[in-house]
């Protein structure tokens, strides 16, 4: 049939649909393997030194968890009631009309997916390969070329094929989930008497106060930042096979597991390291396995991050262009990105796009910056995205609905809360960086009105 399709010139690419070849593992892996990325092992000694107490800063990771969990029950319901390529944009066009909508996939577009592809590279090019003594003194040019190459990658493999980016998917995961669990079983089972369990406890957490309670939600932005991941299944439901039932059960097992690995993570790091020590290491695993294993394990879970990082990356780059797609076949797009290739059946248009401005956000900004822009501008979305469960609950009560969020509406509007607490935290401890978002997502209004004018002066069929 792809064959028949490419050989006929008059074929129009803005009819073909995407084919539905993702299973239920395949769900699961690009939960995991998304989430997964360069946050649970650089992030941790940020975390430690927002708050300086193993409690507080174990309570940011379960805190961070559960409120993912919240978000991934919430999304369930949406994937599985509305199986459609976008994820969130159809939701956000369901529940609240296409402004809305169309302002999340311009945002995700221009810095949240894009961003976050952007600071991965970033993280493999600046942070991780300096850490091989060999390629410590590669210079700026040098690592923002590696980054450039890494980006280019990932988008010619998904441009070939979904199956090829879900190949690399669940392999990139496989690697991943047995970096940590070889950091958590060294930790545990050979730690030659460097363990306490003291470091659990001590020091005790401070007595309240205001600069707690901020510095408690700069924390919870970081952890947020490494859970992130969760939701991109929904992106690409129209490829996913049976998606009333697999997609939501993807995203449930997906999210919960995480959780489970990186509590585990953060134990064992723990348990080697007081906070203290934690929040000076720039990369809490190689440190770790170096203080226990010597150089090897260090350079062996250095390696191991690299793959960590590529996966992470790749999830973005096989899901985040279905939502572009969407938007593309909406009329609220540019055209061509409406395209399937007729051969390899993937909006290939799409992932050009997001891959050529992901590497030049790799030059505009520093890991920090990328960082915050992700976050901030993202959770105004979740936020949305978790309330729209109610206003559809109202809006649609005979939508079909194979999976309702576990404790509506409470866990809807604690996450709620959580995306305001947030967005309110970054706003506060990084003002520019937050309202340079709130631009872009602004500037998104002239460009909905363009395409809005377009489609409405469109000819009907």
């Amino acid at each position: 049939m792809a064959q028949n399709l490419q050989a006929c010139p008059a074929v129009d690419k803005t009819k073909i649909a995407l084919p539905r070849v993702l299973s239920l593992w395949d769900v699961v892996m690009i939960v995991i393997g998304g989430v997964i990325g360069s946050g649970i092992f650089l992030t941790p000694s940020k975390i430690a030194a927002q708050v300086p107490s193993p409690l507080l800063m174990l309570a940011v990771w379960v805190v961070g968890g559960m409120f993912s969990f919240f978000g991934a029950v919430a999304f369930a319901e949406l994937g599985a009631a509305m199986p459609e390529a976008g994820g969130i944009y159809v939701y956000l066009r369901e529940a609240y009309g296409p402004l809305l909508s169309f302002l999340f996939g311009w945002t995700l577009f221009l810095v949240i997916d894009s961003g976050s592809i952007a600071t991965l590279a970033v993280a493999f090019s600046s942070e991780i390969l300096p850490k091989f003594p060999a390629l410590a003194g590669i210079s700026k040019a040098t690592q923002t070329l590696i980054a450039a190459v890494f980006i280019a990658f990932l988008g010619i493999v998904n441009y070939v094929g979904v199956r090829w980016g879900a190949r690399l998917q669940n392999l990139m995961t496989y690697i991943k989930v047995a970096a940590l669990g070889i950091v958590v079983v060294v930790a545990f089972f050979f730690s030659k008497g460097h363990g306490h369990i003291q470091n659990f406890v001590k020091p005790a957490p401070a007595s309240f106060s205001w600069a707690l309670f901020w510095a408690f939600g700069m924390g919870m932005v970081a952890s947020l930042w490494a859970y992130k991941g969760w939701e991109a299944a929904t992106y690409s439901a129209g490829e996913v096979r049976n998606p009333r039932k697999n997609l939501p059960l993807g995203i449930l097992i997906g999210t919960m597991s995480v959780i489970v690995i990186y509590i585990l993570a953060n134990l064992a790091y723990l348990y080697i390291f007081p906070v203290g020590e934690m929040a000076k290491s720039g990369s809490v695993a190689p440190d770790l396995m170096r203080a226990l294993t010597g150089p090897f394990g260090a350079t062996l879970v250095t390696v191991l991050i690299l793959f960590s990082i590529l996966g992470a990356a790749n999830q973005n780059m096989l899901t985040s262009p279905r939502v572009y797609f969407a938007m593309a076949r909406d009329g609220l797009f540019f055209k061509k990105i409406a395209e399937c290739h007729p051969k390899f059946l993937t909006p290939h248009v799409s992932i050009i796009a997001i891959s050529i401005w992901s590497i030049l956000l790799t030059l505009t900004g520093t890991f920090e910056q990328l960082f915050t822009y992700v976050v901030f501008g993202e959770w105004i979305f979740f936020g949305m995205t978790v309330f729209a469960v109610i206003i559809l609950r109202r809006k649609r009560p005979t939508l079909q609905r194979p999976y309702k969020t576990w404790g509506y509406p409470l866990t809807p509007v604690l996450f709620v809360l959580a995306a305001v607490f947030v967005a309110a935290s970054s706003l506060i401890k990084e003002f520019r960086n937050a309202m340079f978002g709130l631009l872009i997502i602004c500037l998104g209004i002239p460009a909905y009105l363009y395409w809005k004018r377009k489609l409405d002066k469109a000819p009907t069929a």
